[in-house]
This record gives structure tokens, sequence and C-alpha cells, in this order.
């Protein structure tokens, strides 16, 4: 029983039920909503709870899970029981979602389900691909024209979601800046670092291809390839056809290791062909390590050009080469940017992140209530997912 129900002059805690992908999904997504329970469990105003939309199922049942499109209606009903039975407990839905299917699978059930209820919703969006799905998909439109806030980590996607007449606010991600140390490179050497995901949006034979040249100039040059995905034996193949050396796969770091991976590089490079808001550029900003990054989605949102990071054209293996022979020639550049960017990942930090977000509950909770779901009407489009 909480303290408040023993004292009634004390207000009741509001409830939140937190909706997002579990660590069991190794990603940004799980990650961020991961550090956003824990800070808000702090919190004394709230009682928040957490509803993974990939729930584990029971034992005897586990090894259904590992089978394609049995896995996915296996999770989809337990999600679905799972939701049934702890909306009405609550008065906010924070829902983290991705785009495409994904989003009618988990998000969508949620949003329905919570107006029903009369429950105050808010959409986090966080894809940065959200223009394309959003101009094929009419019903994740009217969908999300239910919802009583969307929120996006960036003002790139606030941008977007304008196009199509929705309103958003920011409200960013966290950066554990006190699990990396901030290293000082006055003397930069030639180690770089790739940490996303081994697929095609994150564009890595790109980024290869710079390396290509890099070792030209620099034959001692090192590259660290974080992280995992379908690409990699593509990847350690072009490797080897290209001869290169010194390039390490070192797969998935787990979160406690992160900061060791960075304090090993001098410089980041990272190549996606579109992004939202990376943390792992943030995490660099807290490590000290200059970053050279594509100039795509909201990337120009968080990396100022010249002043806390290079940024250079899409998929430009040249410009990317290019950038690292500045940060290793040009005296002073990577201290430079390295300092402001320590001092722009300063407010990211959780407890300031976690405000914004008590700041928005309070919010919701003072608002007259939502129109129920009967009072809208939604049509499903031929557009498709």
């Amino acid at each position: 029983m909480d303290v408040s129900d023993m004292h009634p002059e004390t207000p009741p805690r509001l409830r939140v039920l937190l909706i997002a992908p579990s660590l069991d999904i190794v990603g940004g997504q799980s990650v961020q909503a991961s550090r956003l329970l824990e800070e808000l469990s702090k919190q004394s105003q709230i009682r928040i709870e957490f509803l993974p939309i990939n729930p584990r199922a029971p034992k005897l049942l586990r090894p259904l899970q590992k089978v394609k499109y049995i896995r996915t209606l296996l999770t989809s009903v337990l999600y679905a029981l799972r939701l049934i039975s702890r909306i009405g407990k609550c008065q906010v839905l924070h829902i983290f979602t991705p785009g495409y299917v994904a989003f009618l699978l988990a998000p969508a059930p949620a949003i329905l389900l919570g107006k029903a209820l009369g429950k105050k919703t808010i959409l986090n969006y966080r894809d940065g691909r959200a223009e394309d799905h959003l101009e094929k998909s009419a019903t994740a439109v009217r969908i999300m024209r239910l919802v009583d806030e969307i929120v996006a980590p960036s003002g790139f996607l606030v941008d977007v979601f304008s196009k199509f007449d929705l309103r958003a606010r920011v409200i960013p991600n966290i950066v554990d800046i006190e699990r990396f140390r901030f290293r000082r490179r006055d003397c930069l050497r030639p180690v770089f670092l790739h940490n996303r995901g081994l697929e095609p949006l994150y564009n890595v034979p790109c980024t290869i291809r710079a390396f290509a040249l890099i070792q030209q100039r620099y034959p001692e040059a090192t590259l660290i390839v974080a992280h995992d995905g379908p690409m990699r034996g593509q990847l350690e193949e072009m490797v080897r056809s290209l001869e290169l050396r010194n390039v390490s796969f070192i797969g998935n770091v787990p979160r406690n290791q992160t900061a060791e991976v960075y304090d090993q590089a001098d410089i980041y490079i990272t190549n996606p062909n579109i992004d939202n808001m990376p943390v792992s550029v943030l995490e660099c900003f807290a490590a000290g390590l200059p970053i050279i990054s594509s100039c795509v989605g909201g990337v120009p949102y968080i990396v100022e050009p010249e002043r806390t990071g290079l940024l250079v054209p899409r998929d430009d293996h040249q410009a990317i080469a290019a950038a690292a022979f500045r940060l290793l020639e040009e005296p002073g550049l990577a201290a430079r940017l390295a300092a402001n960017g320590f001092s722009e990942c300063q407010k990211y930090t959780a407890g300031l992140v976690a405000a914004h977000w008590l700041d928005l509950y309070r919010e919701l909770a003072a608002r007259e209530s939502p129109r129920s779901l009967n009072q809208h009407t939604i049509k499903i489009g031929s557009n498709t997912e």
C-alpha cells in the first residue's frame, strides 16, 4: 500500500505504465527505456511500471519464440494479454515506438485500448525513418492523431511530424555521462571506432572504404568495429578483399563495457543513411572522442559542424577520409571539438531528462479527460505499412 493511501491529505502518486522493448532486444530503444525506468523509479511523485513489448513466454513455450512467424504471433498474444491486465491500473501510458509494421504490433493496440479506457497517452516516437513511414501509412497517421502527446528525442522528428500536421515536442535521450571518462586526446592516434549496427541503414561499407584511404596514408591505422548484425560476414569479406590490416570486429559490447571501448579509440566514425538522435554520438561527447558523421536526419540537430563535430555528405568515403586527415593533422581541431562536445552533452543527463518527463506526466494528469475512442473515427486506408 502507498503511503498516500494511508494519509488522505497526501496526493496519490501518479501511475504511469511504460511500454517499451526490454533489454532482450539489443538496441537504442531498449537501453533508453531501461535507463529511464531506472531514473523515474527513484521519483516519489509517480509510480512507474514497465510492460515489455517482447515478453518472455512461459518456460514450456519458449522454444516457440525461436521459430519465425510463430515467434511474432506468440509474443503478440502474450503482450496483448498483459496489456489488458495492467492498463486499468494506470493513468498515463508512455509508449515507445519504432516505425513501419512494428508500430502496428505493439504501440497501436496500446493507443487504441488506452483511448477506449480514457487513459492519457504519450507516443514516444524513435525512428529516424518517420517521414517514409508516415508517407506510406495513412493508418499510422490517423492512429497517432489519437494520442495526447507525441514526443521525439530530436527536433528533426518534430519537423518531420509537422509535415503531417502532427504536433510534437522534444525530450532528449539520456546519456550516462558518469559512465564515461573524458580523456584529452592532445596527440591524436589513427585509431578509429565504429559503433553502430552492422546493417544497411548504417552504411558500414562506406566507413570501410574510407578506412582503406586512411590506411594508405597511415599504415598503422586501426579500425574497431563494435556491434553486430546481418552484414557482418559481408563486411569481414570486404576487409579481406581490400587487404586491410588492423580491423577488429568485436561484436556486441555489454553496456557496462561501452566506456572502455570508447576509451580505446581516438576518432569516431558513423555514416548512417538516415538517423534520428544517435546516443552513440552523445556518448562520444562524454568520452572526449572527436566525431565524423554523415549529415543526415537528426544528426545536424545535435552535432554543430566545426564546433562539436565534423559532418560530411552521406555515402562519401572520400569526405570521411578527408575529415579524418584534418583531425590528425590540423593542430588543436580535435581538442576544440571534444571540449565543445563535452559541454553540449551536459543537457542530456538522466536527472534533467527525467525532470522533463515528470513535468509532462503532471501536465497530462492536470488536463481534462481526453475524448474516448468512440468519439474518434479511424478509417483504415489502403496504404500499406
